[in-house]
């Protein structure tokens, strides 16, 4: 089984559609705001990573249909799809990229699991690099249990809860959102929508793609500098229930989990970042707080990623 190769372009145009589809306030992304960003070397607005990962996944989807493995997935109850995600460059506007999907990796027998690799490339320019798998449990933060945390819509949106160890933030979900996200990720909206055909079927990055709103507005009222400390992401850990991403409707409420943030050392090895970072761990609820998708997310300064960038 061959590779799946195919070269892409956002526009700026896309980048806004996406972020304003979830209120993804980032200067990195907006046309007015990035040249302000303090030592910002990248020359322009850049692509969402989330932006980025909506288009891995329904590459990925469509390599699974075209190669008939979509079966597997009930076959062997694999409920959960799980991307691990490291971001090494970024895509600017009218950018040409190019997406690989790797042959899938059958490991039903030993793990319970298939998989994919994906690199995203610029060029001869590496941008990201990681996986997906298909799994019967969550491969991210398994533990996590909500269910007993009790009614959410009490406390009040952009609050602190449980102690003050999680960061709440209340979005709904919205097909038109949902819809202007994929057109922005270069997806088409008639994979997942058609009222015609009464189909509503979200795709599982756009209520993860809400968590870079929910962080913002974590750190923004920390008094955070996005100008003068920015901030990128480095890598993303998901686990999304597909189970639960299959009864989602519009105007069902999404409560987002955000969780005190952790250091995480630098690394050392072949493809580490020997970096300080800091880590993420986050949750999306749906009714009856269960989770819908579980994502460990590492960001490090913009300077610390330069430097290290130059020093290699």
């Amino acid at each position: 089984m061959n590779s799946q190769q195919e070269q892409l372009l956002f526009s700026q145009v896309h980048i806004d559609a996406a972020r304003n589809a979830t209120d993804d306030f980032n200067a990195f992304h907006d046309p007015y705001k990035w040249e302000a960003i303090c030592d910002n070397p990248f020359g322009s607005p850049i692509a969402l990573g989330f932006q980025l990962e909506a288009l891995i996944e329904s590459k990925i989807k469509q390599f699974r249909e075209e190669h008939h493995e979509t079966a597997l997935l009930a076959e062997h109850h694999l409920h959960f799809s799980n991307f691990q995600i490291s971001f090494a460059d970024v895509v600017q506007p009218d950018e040409p990229f190019e997406i690989t999907i790797k042959p899938t990796a059958n490991s039903i027998e030993s793990r319970g699991q298939i998989g994919n690799r994906v690199i995203v490339r610029k060029g001869r320019r590496l941008v990201v690099m990681g996986y997906q798998r298909e799994s019967q449990g969550p491969l991210i933060c398994p533990e996590a249990d909500f269910s007993a945390l009790g009614d959410l819509h009490a406390a009040g949106d952009r609050s602190h809860i449980m102690d003050g160890c999680y960061f709440l933030k209340r979005k709904f979900m919205n097909t038109s959102n949902g819809k202007n996200f994929l057109v922005g990720s270069l997806v088409d909206q008639h994979i997942y929508f058609d009222e015609l055909e009464d189909r509503v079927e979200f795709p599982g990055m756009f209520p993860v793609a809400l968590l870079s709103c929910a962080l913002l507005e974590k750190v923004k009222q920390e008094g955070h500098d996005f100008l003068g400390k920015p901030m990128v992401y480095t890598r993303h850990a998901i686990s999304i229930d597909r189970r639960c991403l299959s009864t989602l409707r519009s105007n069902d409420v999404l409560h987002m989990l955000v969780q005190s943030p952790e250091a995480v050392p630098p690394e050392k090895g072949l493809g580490k970042l020997d970096i300080p970072q800091t880590a993420y761990n986050c949750f999306g609820l749906i009714r009856d707080n269960r989770v819908l998708y579980r994502a460990r997310v590492h960001m490090a300064l913009l300077k610390d990623v330069v430097d290290s960038s130059k020093a290699a």
